[in-house]
C-alpha cells in the first residue's frame, strides 16, 4: 500500500531532456546566437536569470509562492521576488553620490517577513521587481565604459554587473530548490 507523503513527487515539464525545466524549443532563455562584447554578454547573463526566476514563479498561488524553506528560515519564492526588488533599488544607490533611495519594504528583512500569501502582495512584489529592474536598468545604460567608476565607493560598473548577476544566480539556486518543495518541479 502506498503511503501519503508531504513531499510532491518530482517532475518535469520538458520531454526532451529529463533535468530541463522547458523543452529547447519551448525556453525563452534559449538564445542561438552568443552576443558580441562583454557588456552585451553580461546584459544576456542577467536577462537569463531574470527569466528563470519569472519561470520558477510561473503557475503558482500566493499560498505556494509564500510557502517558507525550512524552520527558522523566511526564505520562500515570493520573498525573493521582493528581495531582489529590493536590492535593485540598492544597487542604484550604489551609482549616485547622492542620498540613499527608501527601501521598499522596511527593515531589514521586511522583505521576506512581509512575503504572505496575499493576492495583492503577490501583484505589487511582481510590479515592484519589474519597475525597480527598469530603473536600474535605465541607470546602467548612462554608462558604456565598464572600468568606469561611479558612486560614493567608486564602484567599477562591471563589478556592479557582475553582482548583479551572481545575486540572481544565486536566488535562483534557491528557487531550483523552493520550487522543487512546492510541486515537484525540477529543471534548470
Amino acid at each position: 500500500m502506498r503511503r501519503m507523503s508531504d513531499h510532491p513527487a518530482r517532475w518535469t515539464r520538458a520531454t526532451v531532456y529529463p533535468d530541463m525545466w522547458a523543452d529547447p524549443d519551448d525556453d525563452p532563455r534559449n538564445n542561438e546566437d552568443s552576443p558580441d562584447g562583454e557588456l552585451a554578454t553580461l546584459r544576456d547573463f542577467l536577462v537569463n536569470y531574470r527569466i528563470t526566476l519569472r519561470m520558477k514563479c510561473e503557475g503558482l498561488d500566493p499560498e505556494q509562492l509564500a510557502r517558507r524553506s525550512v524552520p527558522p528560515s523566511t526564505m520562500s519564492l515570493l520573498g525573493l521576488l521582493r528581495h531582489l526588488a529590493e536590492v535593485e533599488r540598492d544597487w542604484r544607490n550604489w551609482i549616485t553620490e547622492g542620498d540613499p533611495l527608501p527601501k521598499l519594504y522596511g527593515a531589514k528583512d521586511a522583505d521576506f517577513e512581509g512575503a504572505v500569501p496575499e493576492r495583492a502582495v503577490v501583484d505589487a512584489a511582481y510590479a515592484d521587481l519589474e519597475r525597480e529592474q527598469a530603473a536600474t536598468d535605465a541607470a546602467l545604460a548612462a554608462y558604456s565604459d565598464l572600468g568606469e567608476r561611479v558612486g560614493k565607493d567608486r564602484i567599477a560598473i562591471r563589478e556592479l554587473m557582475v553582482h548583479r548577476i551572481d545575486e540572481y544566480a544565486r536566488h535562483c539556486g534557491h528557487a531550483d530548490l523552493l520550487r522543487e518543495c512546492v510541486d515537484g518541479r525540477v529543471g534548470q
